[in-house]
């Protein structure tokens, strides 16, 4: 793999004039630096379950979980430990290597701290790698978290701090940046990205990158949404994101951020399976692989088996046989449960 040196100091100019370069010079350009930080042919899945849905007081306006807005989404306690294991194993079992939990709160307090813990040491118990995105937390939380092996907290920007405050009012961008230094200084592994289709010019998404890209150490993990139009919510009548220019928010997110995972995330099951790989080649190299994330529909289990089995792409963990889930058009495409476990790319 390549000794490339990061860069923190990316101007605005410089990705603007990346990101407007003609699409197959601005693919070509991601795949070269994907191709060598990286295996083209292989991707990490995670698997992201709702640990406590519903009831959150933030009015973040693409949200099904806020109490602010009309959606079908039930207040829930929050799960006991032994549902959240048992959706841990089935989740290897697929494929999974990392295990996400999230809760719907504005912040973490104390008592669910404990709670958490548990949670935690429970699913590494399993040879998991763990995520948790909790809300906004204090050094101190970060500290607890890191002390039971927390290996990933995931807390998305959503958009350029100049577009932010049409989103969210009920947090700051700052207090998204300070959560995400209390994790690094902690030593926990930063999850951070962001939404595509919040209703954003081209240019707030130039500057959510610029911001990823630039802060001291760069996020290990770059989720990239696309909006999930939740009816209810005040997005739920946005325009479509345009296919290309999502495409073009994946390769300079690559460019930007060449170590980093890169995943599509939230809205995956709106792409077809043409876009998804040029994604992948545009340097997307992590998937949610499961049917639901969170509250919000996700590509089918089945499905995403036969595309990774018809572009040839290796996973990092061993999924399970299942017969019908592996139906293809050709009797010679290898089968994902015939791929060797490698997880020193985790």
């Amino acid at each position: 793999m390549s000794n490339q040196t990061i860069k923190n100091n990316w101007t605005t100019k410089e990705l603007e004039d990346m990101y407007n370069m003609p699409f197959n010079d601005l693919l070509w350009k991601a795949h070269e630096i994907h191709r060598e930080n990286h295996d083209p042919n292989k991707i990490q899945i995670s698997t992201l379950m709702s640990i406590k849905t519903g009831g959150c007081p933030e009015d973040c306006k693409y949200c099904s979980q806020s109490i602010r807005y009309d959606t079908d989404i039930n207040l829930e306690k929050t799960l006991p430990l032994s549902e959240i294991i048992k959706q841990a194993k089935d989740a290897k079992n697929t494929g999974a290597t990392r295990f996400c939990m999230g809760a719907a709160w504005r912040n973490l307090t104390n008592s669910n701290l404990a709670k958490v813990k548990e949670m935690v040491k429970g699913v590494k118990g399993l040879g998991l790698e763990t995520c948790v995105t909790l809300g906004m937390l204090t050094k101190n939380q970060a500290d607890e978290l890191k002390s039971v092996g927390l290996d990933y907290y995931n807390h998305n920007l959503d958009t350029s701090e100049e577009y932010y405050k049409e989103v969210v009012t009920t947090r700051t961008y700052q207090d998204r940046l300070d959560t995400i230094q209390h994790v690094r200084d902690a030593g926990i592994k930063v999850c951070c990205g962001g939404i595509i289709g919040l209703g954003e010019d081209g240019i707030d998404r130039i500057k959510l990158i610029q911001v990823l890209a630039n802060l001291d150490e760069q996020p290990e993990s770059v989720p990239i949404n696309k909006l999930v139009k939740v009816e209810g919510t005040p997005y739920s009548g946005n325009l479509n994101v345009d296919e290309f220019d999502f495409i073009r928010v994946i390769a300079l997110a690559r460019i930007a951020m060449p170590k980093s995972y890169v995943r599509l995330s939230a809205g995956r099951d709106t792409m077809n399976d043409q876009m998804q790989a040029l994604c992948f080649f545009a340097g997307a190299n992590s998937i949610f692989y499961g049917e639901e994330l969170l509250t919000t529909k996700n590509s089918t289990i089945k499905h995403d088996r036969k595309l990774l089995n018809n572009l040839k792409i290796k996973t990092d963990g061993h999924i399970e046989q299942d017969q019908c889930a592996l139906e293809t058009t050709s009797d010679n495409l290898t089968k994902l449960s015939d791929i060797p476990i490698n997880t020193s790319n985790l």
